[in-house]
């Protein structure tokens, strides 16, 4: 049954860059951005509070072959700025299903998007509006998902949700090794001890902090999000006891 209530009431989505990809090998493909539009708008409709953080992977990353001889504190300006620009398509894409919907940056640039003000935030998501967070944490060296973590602590969240390829946690990467088995549950320190690199070290130790559950499942399975937030589907939590 996929019309259970759902089990949380505000979550942080977490979706990396190169989800938006598409089958392309660079940048936005605006299909699969409709696509994940239409999950979030799906849930948002269950009157669950939803804010978002998106990778720019799909378009520029500080650690990467393309900021090679780069300064690291300008490509990681560089990779912040590329997450604005996914953040403006996935706000295009929501507005088009009637979503309301607001982009915060945490580097002011008021001319596109609002600047991040927590409380201001807070408020969009009692309204009911879809909030995504855009540059990172507004510093270099710290990844989107440090970012993410950051956020889902300020905001209160219940728990947040890692929208991935893959549909939760596994001993090792189910695309290269066949017999690689998935987690039902994990603890905070098994991700740590295990080095998983489901997130950063920094991240997952800030979910850690605050008792906030991580949950991951896969963001291309049609229909996933909403029965993940239900109780169902198939996911990897990690919280603090396994």
């Amino acid at each position: 049954m996929t019309d259970a209530s759902p089990t949380y009431k505000r979550i942080l989505l977490k979706i990396s860059g190169e989800v938006l990809m598409g089958e392309q090998g660079f940048g936005i493909d605006m299909n699969t951005v409709k696509a994940v539009a239409e999950e979030v708008a799906e849930v948002a409709r269950m009157g669950v509070e939803l804010c978002l953080v998106i990778g720019g992977g799909n378009i520029f990353r500080g650690l990467s072959k393309a900021a090679v001889g780069m300064e690291r504190s300008s490509a990681d300006y560089m990779g912040m700025l590329a997450t604005v620009m996914n953040a403006l398509a996935m706000q295009n894409a929501l507005e088009k299903l009637d979503v309301d919907t607001r982009v915060q940056s945490a580097i002011q640039m008021n001319a596109v998007c609002e600047p991040f003000v927590r409380r201001r935030a807070m408020r969009h998501l009692e309204k009911g509006r879809v909030v995504i967070f855009a540059a990172g944490t507004g510093a270099p060296y710290f990844t989107t998902d440090t970012a993410a973590a950051l956020r889902a602590a300020e905001m209160n969240c219940d728990a947040l949700f890692k929208g991935t390829s893959v549909d939760g946690v596994y001993t090792a990467d189910p695309k290269k090794d066949p017999s690689a088995e998935r987690y039902e549950r994990l603890s905070y320190m098994d991700v740590l001890s295990k080095d998983l690199r489901v997130m950063d070290a920094s991240a997952v130790s800030l979910m850690r902090e605050n008792d906030i559950p991580i949950v991951v499942f896969s963001i291309r399975e049609p229909g996933a999000l909403k029965k993940v937030i239900t109780g169902q589907g198939v996911h990897t939590v990690i919280s603090e006891q396994a």
